[in-house]
């Protein structure tokens, strides 16, 4: 799963610096369904007060997981994709990614979420294909 950049940007890199609004609307366009994702989860954080939220249903097709794991898959997407919605990512197999305060990182809620612990709860056999 690769981004649709566009020359623009691609000369913007090349000359050494690059508008990261640019980059996120890159992202946005292509990978559709894991940006959609986001977009609900920091909605929930920061119109409805949560202090995380997380979407955890499996794509419906190896599209959208490959577009969702493209995501968090990439440093370089995933921060920019946090700055653009102020919030921190956190990924648990490829059906569950949870959004929290940009500031959680030392929270009960993220140090559970992202624990060893919990990564290996959610080995169930459902998940095993992805």
């Amino acid at each position: 799963m690769s981004l649709n950049v566009s020359t623009e940007l691609i000369q913007q890199a090349e000359a050494g610096a690059v508008d990261e609004k640019a980059f996120a609307e890159t992202i946005r366009e292509s990978l559709p369904y894991a940006w959609q994702i986001v977009d609900k989860l920091s909605y929930r954080i920061h119109q409805e007060g949560m202090e995380w939220a997380n979407y955890a249903v499996a794509p419906p097709s190896e599209t959208e997981r490959g577009q969702l794991l493209r995501m968090v898959g990439g440093d370089a997407i995933r921060r920019a994709v946090e700055n653009h919605f102020k919030v921190k990512l956190a990924f648990q197999n490829c059906h569950n990614l949870a959004a929290f305060q940009p500031d959680a990182i030392d929270s009960a809620a993220y140090q559970e979420f992202t624990s060893i612990r919990t990564q290996i709860l959610n080995q169930t056999p459902e998940f095993k294909d992805c």
